[in-house]
């Protein structure tokens, strides 16, 4: 609660103050620009209570990180801006002792199970030695078809379930819940929420990951992420500024091209980050786009002129961490040396993912011998690292028995967001015993085990057809789901049609209460769908 009051006071300040002026050029004092010291007569909390900066930690947090930071040598500065991947089930406790590395993030073929994660996490914090803080163990945790962790963990659907439900509330309680789940397996960071807009069918990478095609909508999804996300205790990390739900490419393979000028992108892209930002937000990550309006061929997570947007025109004073930099758009021009120097002196704060470590932590030892990067300017971004950790061991303790525990708010999730866009709103959508096809045999297994519990019979030689698609294909059937994003419902003529936006057994228990018409559809579709009879039923 603490942190979420912190979050609220930072997201007020802002909003008097218009939010802090911290360029990638500035020099790593005590006083960070754009906190309550300095720019608002707001009192503090409480007398005893030391007041926050507009991004999450206290001053007085920040202040013991500039002097932790103070009494490292480069070398040691130069580890703690470095998030690292590793390979396979065991933590490069080695590597972390050796560079002091700032954390880690794990990947699908790091996890096994939540008890294997615990052990892991628990051995990443011992390699730490005694810093004085936690490192950074990162996770991207969104929900849908971007989870690390599967069940007996819970499963959560897809960001998309929030905007078709327009259900803050929800959108606060389903964050705090997974953030609590995470914490209790020893994460400190996730990387989510998604604040990107997507722009339909154009968008290969972000789809069912944003909660809308309206900025509004994933505005306010975002900030109420944000303020769950505050309660749990767990970092919370939006992305991917300067917006990748409106670029025709995957930054995974190439360096996609924004074409679409700075006022277009202020009205759209940009919406949900400035509320994340006036929310309180304590780390955005940011893409690799190439933004021809502001620096043409020059991917967004190595510009200082994208990075000074974020930071002077946005007003974000927190941690700024690149996306993954063995991705494509990066690792395809530039050495893992190059792009993390370059990173760090356009503004950003942590290096993610480069894909050679030690040469990424080499070639910044380096540049500040050189001066290509200033002393400070590392010294500032290790800082801003450090502080954010001592925030989070400072929130509410880890509960380990949180984990898979929140398996009826994940089907509330998606009872609120399903949509039915061709078929009746009240009663049974089917009369009789189904035949489900499609889809994944894991769906068909979960579809069946939901249909049971229902009331609904699934018979191989059933003349009802629920046909489950995984793609944007459109198919044939009595009833068609869309178990992720909606658009191929636009091209079906089945009798009923159904929007799910996941595949987790909450999700086939909604689907299936709603075939039954034992429970509401409560969804209306976030994104614009070519030739479907209806919105929703909820619309």
């Amino acid at each position: 609660m603490r942190r979420l009051l912190f979050l609220l006071a930072g997201a007020l300040l802002l909003a008097s103050c218009g939010g802090g002026d911290d360029g990638a050029d500035d020099d790593s004092s005590a006083t960070e620009p754009g906190t309550p010291a300095t720019t608002s007569p707001t009192p503090s909390p409480t007398p005893t209570t030391p007041p926050p900066l507009a991004w999450g930690p206290t001053q007085d947090e920040f202040d013991r990180a500039a002097a932790l930071v103070a009494e490292l040598p480069v070398e040691r500065q130069a580890g703690q801006v470095i998030v690292a991947r590793y390979s396979g089930l065991e933590p490069p406790v080695e590597q972390i002792e050796q560079l002091g590395l700032g954390g880690v993030i794990l990947m699908g073929d790091n996890v096994e199970s939540p008890e294997q994660v615990e052990r892991a996490t628990a051995e990443i914090q011992q390699a730490g030695g005694d810093r004085g803080y936690p490192l950074i163990i990162g996770i991207d945790q969104e929900g849908g078809t971007v989870a690390r962790i599967k069940a007996p963990a819970t499963e959560f659907p897809a960001y998309l379930t929030l905007g078709a439900s327009r259900d803050t509330a929800m959108a606060a309680e389903v964050a705090q819940a997974s953030g609590e789940e995470l914490r209790g397996m020893g994460l400190t960071m996730v990387f989510a929420p998604d604040a990107d807009v997507t722009s339909g069918p154009d968008d290969p990478t972000i789809g069912t990951r944003s909660a809308s095609s309206d900025p509004q909508v994933v505005a306010e999804t975002v900030q109420a992420s944000l303020g769950g996300y505050a309660a749990s205790g767990i970092v919370a990390v939006s992305k991917h500024f300067p917006g990748h739900g409106s670029v025709p490419a995957d930054s995974h393979e190439e360096l996609p091209v924004q074409t679409a000028s700075l006022d277009e992108l202020r009205a759209r892209d940009f919406v949900p980050f400035q509320a994340a930002v006036e929310a309180g937000a304590e780390a955005i990550m940011v893409a690799h786009i190439d933004v021809e309006a502001v620096d043409p061929g020059v991917p967004s997570s190595l510009s200082p002129k994208v990075i000074g947007l974020l930071r002077d025109e946005l007003g974000f004073d927190g941690l700024v961490v690149t996306d993954a930099q063995d991705m494509a758009a990066i690792s395809d021009g530039y050495g893992s040396g190059a792009a993390a120097v370059k990173s760090l002196a356009a503004g950003a704060d942590v290096v993610l993912m480069p894909a050679d470590v030690e040469s990424a932590h080499t070639a910044i030892v380096d540049a500040v011998a050189s001066g290509e990067l200033p002393a400070d300017r590392l010294a500032q971004a290790a800082t801003r690292g450090v502080a954010l950790m001592l925030h989070e061991a400072a929130g509410p303790a880890p509960d380990p028995a949180a984990v898979g525990s929140h398996e009826e708010l994940s089907y509330q999730e998606s009872l609120g967001g399903v949509t039915v866009v061709a078929g009746a709103c009240e009663g049974p959508l089917v009369d009789g015993a189904v035949r489900v096809v499609g889809g994944e045999e894991s769906d068909r297994v979960r579809f069946d085990e939901a249909a049971a519990a229902a009331g609904l019979t699934t018979d191989a030689n059933a003349p009802t057809t629920v046909r489950l698609l995984g793609g944007t294909e459109p198919g044939s059937g009595d009833v068609v789901v869309a178990l992720d994003r909606p658009y191929a419902l636009g091209g079906s003529d089945a009798p009923v049609q159904i929007a799910l936006y996941g595949r987790t057994p909450g999700a086939f228990r909604a689907l299936a209460e709603v075939l039954a018409g034992t429970s509401p559809a409560g969804g209306t579709l976030p994104v614009p769908v070519d030739g479907v009879a209806q919105q929703g039923c909820a619309s």
